[in-house]
């Protein structure tokens, strides 16, 4: 019984070192994160290419399930705020795309979804989206509409969020 429980601890006490280290070295390959114990970001998005936005979109929810960034903060803390023309990839009104443009808008709203899902925060600009004609009761009811975008990213600066531009 005696080497039962001691081989336990030990197999134990190795998982957490495994762990623990696995843990580290996915954020040592980034200088920037050392010392690093919150990630709160707020990601300005701007692009209106129905290409490259659902790249920047992937990168987004990439970066928030990465182990670095979950090696310095179990829960980051990610804000999307469409703000410009990107507005218009939000809408469900997509008869002005293309085939092509509009399967990518399907999976733009199917990562829109799972990001919403994993807990980040998605907000749209009301006042870009008045301009770009883009009706409120078209947008997805996960994303959440703010009256102005840079008073939201004011906001956020305001509470430490760090800003990343996705244009």
């Amino acid at each position: 019984m005696k080497n039962y429980v001691s081989s336990a601890l030990a197999a134990f006490f190795i998982l957490c070192l495994l762990g623990f280290l696995g843990v580290s070295a996915s954020a040592q390959g980034y200088e920037a994160l050392k010392g690093v114990t919150s990630v709160n970001t707020i990601f300005d998005f701007r692009d209106g290419n129905t290409e490259s936005a659902l790249i920047h979109l992937k990168l987004v929810h990439d970066t928030f399930k990465d182990p670095a960034i979950r090696a310095v903060s179990e829960k980051p803390e990610f804000v999307v705020v469409f703000m410009d023309v990107s507005v218009l990839l939000l809408s469900n009104a997509r008869e002005k795309f293309s085939s092509e443009e509009k399967k990518r808008l399907e999976e733009f709203d199917r990562t829109i979804a799972a990001m919403a899902k994993d807990g980040i925060r998605l907000e749209v600009c009301m006042f870009a989206a008045g301009l770009m004609g883009v009706k409120p009761e078209s947008i997805a009811p996960e994303i959440h509409p703010v009256d102005n975008g840079w008073i939201a990213s004011l906001g956020y600066q305001q509470k430490g969020y760090s800003v990343v531009p996705a244009y």
